[in-house]
């Protein structure tokens, strides 16, 4: 995946930035970007403090990890599923022949 030239606080500053008051041409110019790029940013992070706009970004790094982790063939016990299926299966009873 792509990653963003912008960090999360600079995104917040640019939309803040044209909350006060400056046109949108100016900010992206300003900034490099396009208009179809600002709105884009806008409607993801707008209306979020910077704190808020970083939460997405460490859930994303968590499920990742996550599916690493499972992609390697390891549980969160440290077994493979198919050991743990082994362990935890109960024995077959077996009954008295008459």
């Amino acid at each position: 995946m792509k990653r963003s030239r912008f960090t999360e606080e600079r995104i917040i500053v640019l939309l803040r930035e044209r909350e006060s008051g400056v046109k949108t041409a100016d900010v992206c110019r300003e900034h490099g970007i396009s208009g179809v790029t600002f709105y884009k940013l806008k409607s993801k992070y707008g209306g979020l403090g910077v704190s808020e706009a970083r939460r997405p970004k460490v859930l994303e790094d968590e499920n990742a990890k996550l599916k690493r982790l499972r992609g390697s063939g390891q549980s969160w016990f440290g077994r493979t599923p198919s050991q743990h299926l082994v362990q935890t299966t109960p024995a077959t009873i077996s009954r008295p022949t008459e």
